[in-house]
C-alpha cells in the first residue's frame, strides 16, 4: 500500500484511550502514529498518508466527523481508509451520520482487541484491491465478479469504459455491451430530476477525480433504485490520475429504512400532540364543572347534580385513554390473556351499549340495535369482546355530526360465523385511507384547523383484540361524508332459545342559558354546558350552540358582547369562521376569543391573524376565562 503499507494514524483525545488502541495495533505488527486533536491528525495525513486512520468521533478541536470529511475532500488523501469509533454516540443516527461523512466504516466502544484487528484488516483489504487495479485487472475482475456492488473503471480523460462488473445489468437494467459503445449509457437510466446533476459531475470528473453521491436510478421495469455512487482516483508512478475507480452500491433498502424512520418520527410527534389535545378536552369541562359543585342559590343542587355527572362521563373518557394505552402496551408485548367461556352476543351488545351510551346521548345520536329473536354464543372473553363493539360503536358517535344515525346489527351467515355490523351516518372515509386505519396510531388525515379525535390506536386494538378470537374486523365507506360501516365477524359456538329486545337510544342535548351577553361555540356539548353554568353563576349571560351555522343568526338576535370559539369545530375552519365575523359589519365589533386544545405559539400566531382578540387553551383557569371576555 504505497510507501507505507501498514501505517495507522491512531486519533483520540482521551490518553488513556489511545493508549489502549495503539498497543492493540503494534501487537498485530502495524506501524502506528497518534493524535491528540483533529489539527495534528490532519496535518499527519497530509505529510504520511498512512494507509488508516482511526479516528474518535470526539475531538477537542475538530469533530471526527469533520475531520474524515477533510481527509476524503483532498484528492491526495481520498483514499486513505478512515475507521471511526465512538463510546458516546453510539446510536442508529450516530453511526449513519459517520458513514455519511465518509467514513468507511463506524466502531463504536468498547471494542473488543480481535474486532479491532479484524475491522482494520478487513478495511485494508479493501483498499489493497483498490491499489491492486492498477497492477491486475484480472485479479479485480475475480473479486468483484461475486459481489452485489458496481465496480467500474474508466480512463482518464476519455471517461472509456475500461471495465464494468456483472452486477451493473442488475442494478441498472442495462446491458454492460452498450455501456461499452458509449460510456455515458449509463445517464440515460438516471432519474430525470438527478440525471443533469451527475451528468455534471461526470464531466468534471478527469480533473476531481473522487465523489460521493446518492441519486435514484429509474429502471426499464419502472422500478425506482436508490445508489450510492463513489469515485476514487487511480493514479501512476509520477502520481498522475490515469484512471477512475467508481463503486456503486444499492441503498435503496436503507433509503426505505430511513423513510419509515422518519415517518414514526411524525407518527409519534403527531401521537403526543393529539394525546394533549384529547386529555385537555375532558379537562375543560371537569375543571368547570368542579368549580360549580360549589354553586349556591336558586337551581343550585340541580347544577350541582348536573356537574357530578359531567365530572363522572369525563373521568370515565380518561379511563379509556388510558385503558387503550395500556392495553396496546400488553398487546405489544404479547402479555394480554383471555378468560374464554360461552358467551351471549346479547349480553356483549348489552354492555357495548352501555358503555357508549354516554357519548351517543351528549351528541344526540339515534341508535337502532337489530337483533335475531334466539340466543347467539361465541367462544371467548365477554369483557374483550364488549370492549371491541363499544369501541366501535363509540367511533361512530365520535365521527358523526351531532343528531346522527348509528345503526348495529347481529346476524349469523351460512358458513357459521356471526357478524356484528355498525353502520353511521359520520363523516365517511376515503377509500385511501380505508387499507391503512388499523394501524397503530394511524389517523385520517383532518383540516389543519381541526384536531384529529382520538389517539388512533383504538381500530387497531379491536382489531387485535378479534385476531386473539379467530375474527377479525373490516370496515367499508363510500367516501368522506357518507357513513362508515365497521364488521365484526367471529367464529359461531352455536345457538340457542331466548331473545333480547331490540334497544333504542335517543336523546338531544339541552342547553343552558342565563345575564355581559356571552355566545358559546363548540361541539364538546360537556365543556359548553358546563362553561355556560360556569358564566351564569359569574353574571354572565350565555347563549350556547354546537353548530358554527348558526352563529351569525344567534349573534345578530342575542347580539353578545364576546363569542368563545372552539376553533375545531367538525367540518368547519374556525379561523374562516372568524374571518367571516370580523368582515361582517353589523358583527365586527363583537370581541372573539378562540378556545382551543392547541397553544403552540404558532395557533396564536394564526389564532390572531384571523382576527381573535384573544386566545385560551384548555382547561382554562377562570381568571384566565374572565380576562379574555373582558379584554
Amino acid at each position: 500500500m504505497n510507501s507505507h503499507p501498514t501505517q495507522i494514524l491512531n486519533v483520540d483525545d482521551n490518553d488513556g484511550a489511545r493508549y489502549a488502541k495503539t498497543r492493540i495495533l503494534q501487537s498485530a505488527g502495524f506501524e502506528v502514529l497518534e493524535a491528540a486533536n483533529g489539527t495534528d491528525a490532519l496535518e499527519i495525513v497530509r505529510n504520511t498518508l498512512p494507509a488508516l486512520v482511526l479516528l474518535d468521533v470526539k475531538l477537542p478541536d475538530i469533530n471526527g466527523i469533520e475531520v474524515c470529511r477533510r481527509i476524503k475532500a483532498e484528492s491526495d488523501s481520498s483514499t486513505v481508509l478512515v475507521l471511526q469509533t465512538s463510546a458516546a454516540l453510539t446510536g442508529r443516527a450516530d453511526k449513519i451520520r459517520g458513514l455519511e461523512g465518509g467514513a468507511d466504516n463506524y466502531l463504536a466502544a468498547p471494542i473488543e482487541a480481535d474486532e479491532l484487528i479484524a475491522n482494520v484488516n478487513a478495511l485494508l483489504r479493501m483498499r489493497q484491491i483498490q491499489v491492486d487495479l492498477r497492477d491486475s485487472e484480472e485479479r479485480f475482475r475475480q473479486l468483484t465478479d461475486n459481489i452485489d456492488d458496481v465496480f467500474w473503471m474508466f480512463s482518464v480523460p476519455a471517461r472509456e469504459v475500461v471495465y464494468v462488473s456483472p452486477a451493473y445489468a442488475t442494478v441498472w437494467g442495462r446491458s454492460a455491451e452498450a455501456l461499452g459503445q458509449q460510456p455515458d449509457d449509463w445517464l440515460a437510466a438516471v432519474h430525470q430530476d438527478d440525471r443533469a446533476r451527475m451528468a455534471a459531475r461526470w464531466e468534471r470528473v478527469a480533473f476531481e477525480a473522487h465523489y460521493d453521491d446518492e441519486f435514484r436510478i429509474a429502471g426499464a421495469d419502472g422500478q425506482v433504485r436508490w445508489v450510492r455512487d463513489r469515485v476514487f482516483p487511480v493514479r501512476d508512478a509520477r502520481g498522475q490520475v490515469v484512471r477512475v475507480a467508481r463503486v456503486t452500491s444499492d441503498i435503496t433498502g436503507r433509503r426505505e429504512m430511513e423513510a419509515l424512520l422518519r415517518a414514526a418520527d411524525s407518527n409519534k410527534n403527531q401521537f403526543l400532540a393529539t394525546l394533549a389535545h384529547e386529555l385537555r378536552n375532558p379537562l375543560s369541562p371537569i375543571r368547570n364543572a368542579a368549580a360549580l359543585l360549589g354553586a349556591i342559590g336558586e337551581g343550585a343542587a340541580e347544577r350541582q347534580a348536573h356537574a357530578r355527572d359531567v365530572i363522572t362521563r369525563q373521568v370515565d373518557h380518561l379511563a379509556h385513554l388510558v385503558d387503550d394505552l395500556l392495553d396496546v402496551a400488553r398487546i405489544s408485548e404479547g402479555k394480554i390473556v383471555l378468560r374464554n367461556e360461552e358467551v351471549d352476543i346479547n349480553g356483549v351488545i348489552a354492555q357495548a351499549i352501555e358503555t357508549a351510551a354516554p357519548l351517543i346521548n351528549a351528541r344526540g345520536h339515534h341508535l337502532s340495535v337489530e337483533q335475531p329473536d334466539h340466543q347467539i354464543w361465541v367462544s371467548g372473553d365477554p369483557v374483550r369482546l364488549a370492549q371491541s363493539v363499544g369501541n366501535l360503536l363509540h367511533n361512530a358517535a365520535k365521527f358523526t355530526p351531532t343528531g346522527g344515525q348509528i345503526h348495529l346489527a347481529v346476524r349469523v351467515t351460512d358458513s357459521a360465523r356471526v357478524c356484528i355490523s355498525v353502520r353511521d351516518n359520520g363523516i365517511g372515509i376515503a377509500k385511501d385511507n380505508l387499507p391503512r386505519i388499523f394501524g397503530m396510531f394511524t389517523q385520517v388525515e383532518v383540516p389543519p384547523d381541526r384536531a384529529p379525535e382520538g389517539l388512533g390506536i383504538g381500530l387497531s386494538l379491536v382489531s387485535h383484540l378479534l385476531e386473539l378470537h379467530g375474527g377479525h374486523l373490516s370496515a367499508t365507506s363510500d367516501g368522506i361524508g357518507l357513513g362508515s360501516t365497521f364488521t365484526v365477524d367471529l367464529p359461531l359456538l352455536h345457538v340457542g332459545a331466548g331473545a333480547d329486545d331490540a334497544t333504542t337510544l335517543s336523546s338531544a342535548p339541552e342547553a343552558q342559558s342565563g345575564g355581559m351577553r356571552v355566545l358559546l361555540v363548540d361541539d364538546n356539548v360537556d365543556a359548553m354546558e358546563m362553561m355556560g353554568f360556569l358564566l351564569a353563576e359569574m353574571g354572565y349571560e350565555a347563549h350556547t350552540t354546537a353548530d358554527a351555522n348558526e352563529i351569525e343568526e344567534l349573534a345578530a338576535r342575542h347580539e353578545p358582547h364576546v363569542i368563545v370559539l372552539d376553533i375545531g369545530l367538525p367540518g368547519v375552519d374556525g379561523y374562516q369562521v372568524a374571518r367571516r365575523i370580523k368582515s361582517n359589519p353589523q358583527l365586527a365589533h363583537i370581541r372573539l376569543v378562540a378556545h382551543t386544545g392547541y397553544g403552540s405559539p404558532e395557533d396564536r400566531r394564526r389564532a390572531h391573524e384571523a382576527g381573535f382578540d384573544a386566545h385560551l387553551v384548555k382547561p382554562a383557569e377562570l381568571s384566565d376565562l374572565e380576562a379574555a371576555l373582558r379584554g
